[in-house]
């Protein structure tokens, strides 16, 4: 057994296998566009038409013109004369034309009539015999929708390389787009090493554990919108996890293999990967998760992570979603932040980036953070107990009790009556 021969910091090391992974998905897929969501857009999708097409009022109310009422008040009403009504649906080009003096009852969402260049709300007239009385003045398009004020024609609606959300599928319905290109989902194989790993449901026998990093990483890979790849358990053969490897860069964009990266007797997937491309590096000043590397064989990653589930989630999260984020041409998506104040002190190790499991929970109107603990990188529980990640960068040795702080959100913020 022997320390790694150099550690190196988390920037470096993107750095490097942005680099190193020339492996792009490029291939397209048009899909309905209910099922964009959450793929990566493979083109910019421009509004062929203005939305909305015409000017509509906003609210239920009547179409007048705005000067014919600009000294309306309740003890001076103006009186306009009503000539019709004006529904949701209506053809622009049949509805009643209004003329200074005059008013049209009109609904939400209906075509504003020729002229007319304001709305006032139903609860700001007077209906009287013959017409209504204005109580309130308006200003010109008050409480009208104008042509184009959402999407005018020609503007982009939604850019190659942007994650699909729910709003983007909103604003393209709205233009009538039933299809959307889409790159295919990257397709990334997981492997386990180990001989004390026995898979999910099998006989647990003494010495042995139930691998539950593999199932925890491909329902992370689900996450981010890719497809996994069962490559299964393979135990400590070299020969054995080399060829599992190999298996998984033909069948896929890249490999996580879980276990057997530091630096004990059997620790053989460096070796085994040695064989299949060039290791970019391999141990990181990163807590947890020091054993992390990361190699790259005909431009595609293989990540060696650690064997357990806090650290794999780790390395996960510092190197697989921005590489993820790489080979799709997509930039990678922030996760929600909040400042809370920190309820004891944290210390970091010199020059290592520290993910720390924490509880973040209201008391007294105030946001906190709760550290909890802080060794053991097989310790789930502090994932499952804990709602974020308080991230201490290399250059500081840790915060004070007291001290203010940004945390990640895995979950959302505990609540008074939540506790």
């Amino acid at each position: 057994m022997r320390g790694f021969k150099r550690l190196i910091g988390v920037s470096e090391a993107l750095e490097r296998l942005r680099k190193a992974v020339a492996h792009r998905i490029r291939e397209v897929e048009e899909v309905e566009l209910i099922d964009s969501l959450g793929r990566i857009c493979a083109e910019d999708v421009k509004a062929m038409m203005d939305v909305p097409p015409y000017d509509r009022s906003a609210v239920d109310g009547y179409a007048i013109i705005a000067e014919d009422v600009f000294g309306a008040s309740p003890m001076n009403p103006v009186k306009l004369k009503l000539v019709g009504r004006i529904m949701a649906g209506s053809n622009p080009l049949t509805i009643p034309r209004v003329e200074r003096g005059e008013a049209a009852e009109i609904m939400t969402g209906a075509p504003m009539p020729s002229n007319a260049n304001a709305v006032v709300m139903a609860e700001d007239v007077k209906v009287v015999e013959d017409g209504i009385e204005v109580l309130k003045p308006v200003h010109p398009y008050r409480n009208v929708s104008r042509r184009g004020e959402d999407f005018a024609r020609g503007e982009t609606v939604i850019r190659r390389g942007v994650r699909v959300k729910p709003w983007h599928i909103g604003a393209l319905a709205s233009l009538n787009v039933k299809r959307l290109k889409v790159f295919r989902r990257p397709r990334i194989s997981v492997l386990s090493t180990g001989d004390e790993l026995i898979e999910l449901g099998g006989e647990l026998k003494p010495g042995k554990i139930v691998n539950s990093t593999k199932p925890m990483l491909m329902a992370l890979l689900l996450a981010e919108g890719c497809i996994p790849l069962d490559l299964g358990i393979v135990g400590d053969d070299v020969d054995e996890i080399h060829s599992r490897i190999l298996t998984g860069l033909r069948k896929s964009d890249g490999v996580i293999v879980t276990g057997g990266s530091s630096i004990g007797v059997r620790d053989l997937v460096p070796e085994a990967v040695k064989r299949l491309g060039e290791i970019i590096f391999h141990g990181l000043r990163i807590r947890p998760g020091k054993p992390t590397g990361a190699a790259v064989s005909d431009g595609k990653p293989i990540f060696m992570l650690s064997g357990f589930p806090v650290a794999a989630a780790v390395g996960f999260e510092a190197l697989v979603r921005p590489i993820l984020a790489h080979m799709q041409g997509c930039v990678i998506e922030p996760r929600p932040r909040v400042e809370g104040i920190l309820t004891r002190r944290v210390v970091n190790p010199p020059n290592t980036r520290s993910y720390v499991r924490v509880r973040v929970f209201e008391s007294d109107g105030r946001v906190m953070v709760e550290p909890l603990r802080l060794t053991g990188s097989g310790i789930l529980s502090s994932l499952t107990r804990g709602n974020g990640l308080l991230i201490i960068p290399e250059e500081l040795e840790g915060y004070d009790e007291g001290d203010s702080v940004i945390v990640e959100l895995l979950h959302p913020i505990e609540r008074g009556d939540e506790r």
